[in-house]
């Protein structure tokens, strides 16, 4: 099974490991397009620093952000597992697994991200800023430059299992399943379900949308599930007591749609 998640705007402040060894990353494959995004993006940093601000789609008050991408070269990492502090990663909560889950994470979860294309749990880079959505100088937009990279190497990483997409839609650009891949991908969309004047509705949440993708994840990698199809992922969180609903491919190369319904956010 491969875990496919965002990143998230919050981030640990630093930490302690060794400098950045790109040659270090899992998925070698990437390595010249992350060099160049770094390149690109210390280059934004070192000029004019509004400029830089508006390139990141920042305002003036997190300058501190500008001066960490400076750093990207000589700053402490830490583990891709203790970078990301938003919602969905403080409900997925990665310190607290015991070792048999936390490996079990190590080896089915991919971070995406506009600076290193892909990671994993267990990769160590230092704290930025950079989403996917912007366009930095000389690069253009980063989907389209990871995508050439990805479709190289993450079909093969996929192999014959299980694709979980629990991306935003600012990532999904970066890397489309297709063929054979796109049939075994479920996508997940969490619906709230209440009652409202006596009549029963659902709405698409989307703080808590987060916070549920995370529980999901979570219980996945506690329980050892090892679902090898949408299909078969439905009924293992069934069995953990979630109500979902799956819907399959309406044509073939598609990911089927999975919906999971919460009465409580």
């Amino acid at each position: 099974m491969l875990v496919l998640l965002p990143p998230s705007e919050g981030k640990a402040s630093g930490g302690s490991g060794p400098a950045l060894d790109l040659a270090g990353l899992s998925l070698p494959g990437l390595t010249q397009a992350r060099e160049r995004v770094i390149d690109s993006l210390v280059t934004l940093c070192e000029g004019d620093e509004m400029k830089a601000l508006e390139v990141l789609g920042l305002g003036p008050k997190l300058r501190g952000e500008v001066l960490r991408n400076l750093e990207l070269r000589e700053a402490p990492t830490l583990p891709v597992a203790e970078l990301y502090t938003g919602v969905l990663y403080d409900a997925l909560a990665l310190g607290t697994l015991d070792k048999a889950a936390a490996r079990r994470a190590s080896r089915s979860m991919l971070v995406f991200s506009g600076l290193w294309g892909a990671l994993r749990p267990t990769d160590r880079v230092p704290p930025y800023r950079l989403s996917m959505g912007v366009r930095l100088p000389g690069l253009g937009a980063l989907p389209a430059l990871w995508r050439t990279a990805l479709d190289a190497a993450l079909p093969e990483l996929a192999g014959g299992g299980l694709v979980l997409d629990l991306r935003s839609s600012a990532y999904t650009p970066a890397w489309r399943p297709t063929g054979a891949v796109a049939g075994r991908t479920a996508t997940v969309r969490v619906l709230h379900e209440r009652e409202v004047d006596g009549v029963v509705r659902r709405t698409v949440v989307s703080h808590f949308n987060k916070a549920t993708k995370g529980r999901l994840t979570r219980q996945l990698l506690e329980a050892g599930a090892q679902p090898r199809t949408p299909a078969q992922l439905a009924d293992t969180w069934r069995d953990l007591g979630w109500t979902v609903e799956a819907q399959p491919p309406a044509k073939r190369g598609t990911p089927w749609a999975l919906d999971v319904v919460v009465s409580e956010i």
